[in-house]
């Protein structure tokens, strides 16, 4: 099985669910995929990695360094980050906090991230879009330029859309339909 129809099954299985819910967004659905319970897993950082690094390749984003909003991006960030450096081509991962700290150095992006860095925002699940465009504008607050968003899913509900009118590039892993084929 090729490894993006193998995250697919994965994502149907562990992390789509039916009922009635409250998304981060605020939406109602009867559809909720809680992508952690594949990103974090073993066998979903192995097959995401690898996928994340060709698609931000094939768009020829190149960038500097990848991450987004904690906690959905940062096991998505990371495995991709091992990935690119399997590959020979080191790309750092870093993480946006929600807040700033009140404590210490009081930085809203963590890890190895330099202003002037080229960056992927990497987001878990797109529904709205906010997430990812709240990291975005941490990175180009702290002196980044964001050169596309990469998404394990995006819902379909127009999350991808409000990102595109920034400007900004979309890719995902899969998508939310293909999702629901397999449940």
């Amino acid at each position: 099985m090729d490894p993006r129809t193998r995250l697919l099954d994965l994502l149907a299985q562990r992390s789509a669910r039916r009922g009635t819910f409250t998304l981060a967004s605020g939406k109602q659905s009867d559809l909720y995929i809680d992508c952690r319970l594949t990103t974090m897993h073993p066998e979903g950082l192995s097959l995401i990695g690898p996928l994340g690094l060709h698609a931000i390749g094939e768009r020829g984003w190149h960038p500097d360094a990848i991450g987004g909003l904690t906690l959905g991006a940062d096991p998505v960030s990371y495995a991709i980050a091992y990935a690119s450096q399997l590959a020979g081509m080191p790309t750092r991962a870093f993480t946006v906090r929600k807040e700033a700290k009140t404590h210490g150095t009081g930085k809203l992006i963590e890890g190895p991230y330099n202003p002037g860095d080229r960056v992927v925002v990497i987001e878990d699940v797109i529904t709205t879009g906010g997430s990812a465009l709240k990291a975005v504008e941490a990175v180009r607050a702290a002196g980044g330029t964001v050169v596309g968003v990469l998404a394990v899913v995006d819902r379909e509900e127009g999350g991808r859309e409000a990102i595109e009118t920034t400007g900004l590039e979309v890719a995902s892993l899969a998508r939310a339909a293909e999702i629901v084929a397999r449940m």
